[in-house]
């Protein structure tokens, strides 16, 4: 369904981003990894990747947080492999704290890397969606945009600004046949969640967390034509934890 097109994920060496990749590739899709260093979680899924599904994969080092890092590697990747179709702005880290005693560091390291990092990103994809007239953004919001959680206060931010940035980019990009649309997880089991599961499970009604392949199979329809009349959405997938 993906084949021959090129989709670049963020963060996408470990956790959800790992699981976005595997499914994408699933599907046919050769896969630019952009992450802050090439390691050994990247060497792997690399192997893992190329030997399952036979594409293409690369790993390139890009803080997302800087813009002329973004538009360096977007300009590397597009010449590598000969178009970008899939943008997944997966990127994003936590300084979790209440707001009495949170550093003005760790709110603004939060909002840089995940809004401003999806902002940069897709600046960096905007003007070779418009040339080839089709792309899919997807952007990885969170159920604390929606519910406001308690010692988030950057992170809540920066996940809300990511689903404003999700409609104007819908809007600005809808006539030229490129979709934008948002994922909203709720708690999902990865190391970033590693000892909160008590915290969380109780009012989540299905009674469990989700699995980063739960948001992957969302994330490759929203990848998929499938999706294509679909824009300026934010989906919730969260085990019910955010029902209003």
């Amino acid at each position: 369904m993906l084949k021959g097109k090129t989709a670049v994920v963020t963060g996408g060496s470990t956790g959800i981003g790992a699981a976005i990749c595997r499914k994408l590739a699933s599907m046919g899709a050769d896969i630019a990894i952009a992450a802050l260093a090439c390691d050994e979680n990247s060497d792997n899924l690399e192997k893992e990747i190329s030997e399952t599904f036979g594409v293409r994969i690369k790993t390139y080092a890009c803080n997302v947080a800087d813009a002329e890092q973004c538009k360096a590697t977007i300009k590397q990747i597009h010449g590598d492999f000969g178009n970008v179709t899939i943008l997944v702005n997966n990127a994003g880290i936590t300084r979790d704290g209440l707001m009495l005693t949170m550093k003005e560091a760790d709110f603004d390291a939060v909002i840089n890397t995940n809004l401003k990092g999806t902002f940069n990103m897709t600046q960096a994809c905007y003007r070779i969606f418009m040339k080839q007239k089709y792309g899919k953004v997807i952007n990885l919001a969170s159920v604390s945009a929606l519910l406001g959680t308690a010692g988030q206060a950057n992170y809540a931010a920066s996940k809300s600004g990511i689903i404003a940035l999700t409609k104007v980019t819908a809007r600005e990009l809808a006539s030229r046949g490129v979709t934008c649309n948002a994922i909203a997880p709720g708690f999902i089991s990865t190391d970033m969640t590693k000892g909160l599961e008590d915290q969380y499970i109780g009012q989540i009604p299905m009674g469990r967390p989700g699995k980063p392949e739960d948001v992957a199979n969302l994330a490759a329809f929203l990848a998929s034509p499938d999706s294509d009349y679909l824009t300026g959405t934010v989906i919730r997938i969260d085990g019910g934890l955010a029902i209003s």
